[in-house]
């Protein structure tokens, strides 16, 4: 065999998978697929109905209680707790934020804030020439940092970056504007519409750039070609 002298050669081999190693869990898979983004969505919903049929306090535990039954279900079946014990932790940190200062609304303020923090984070990333995108995708995907040798690569990713970033500034400037509004339905229907459907949305993008930058890779020899 021979041992490739070119760097970019070698460290492309170096990022694919040895012949039978385990295939990586994908950022789906580490959510625990499409059945746990489902189950993320449910004690929401559960706190909005809870809350207009009998008020802040069942709305809480009934939130807990949906989070609680999921984690169970869980572990009965042997699967992965990671999704739902982070899960189970956010809706208890929300509940408990609701709780103490007796405002239905305040149960979506961590959502809120944390959307402003990953449009800053996203936006910064791709400030600093290390679009997030392309970080979290070649890092899960086991495909290294070959990417970011080539600046086509990488304003692909930027593009994907950016449209994350956009997703998050609009679930931001939405829900607080809801929040500002003391709307707890609509602050419901807004964390479920614009959760998962609009993060599709970003990761079709992201998907499209992951596959332009590797046929662009394997045209300049900076990744193997796949043996068919």
């Amino acid at each position: 065999m021979q041992t490739p002298t070119d760097p970019h050669q070698a460290t492309a081999m170096r990022t694919e998978p040895a012949p039978g190693q385990p295939r990586k869990p994908t950022m789906l898979d580490q959510a625990g697929g499409t059945k746990g983004l489902v189950y993320s969505a449910l004690p929401a919903v559960v706190f909005v109905i809870a809350n207009n049929a009998k008020g802040l306090r069942a709305a809480i535990v009934c939130a807990v209680a949906v989070a609680v039954a999921i984690a169970v279900e869980r572990l009965a079946r042997k699967e992965s707790l990671q999704p739902a014990l982070g899960g189970l932790f956010g809706v208890a940190i929300a509940a408990g934020i609701s709780w103490y200062t007796g405002s239905a609304r305040d149960y979506f303020l961590i959502g809120i804030w944390t959307s402003l923090a990953g449009a800053i984070v996203f936006l910064a990333s791709v400030l600093a020439r290390w679009p997030l995108a392309g970080v979290l995708w070649n890092a899960a995907t086991g495909k290294g940092n070959a990417w970011r040798q080539d600046a086509r690569s990488r304003l692909y990713y930027d593009i994907a970056t950016l449209t994350l970033t956009a997703i998050f500034a609009a679930r931001f400037i939405v829900q607080q504007w809801l929040y500002d509004a003391d709307d707890v339905d609509s602050l419901g229907f807004a964390k479920i519409a614009m959760g998962y459907p609009l993060l599709a949305v970003g990761l079709l993008v992201l998907a499209w750039a992951a596959r332009a930058s590797d046929k662009r890779l394997k045209t300049l020899g900076l990744v193997p070609a796949q043996r068919g």
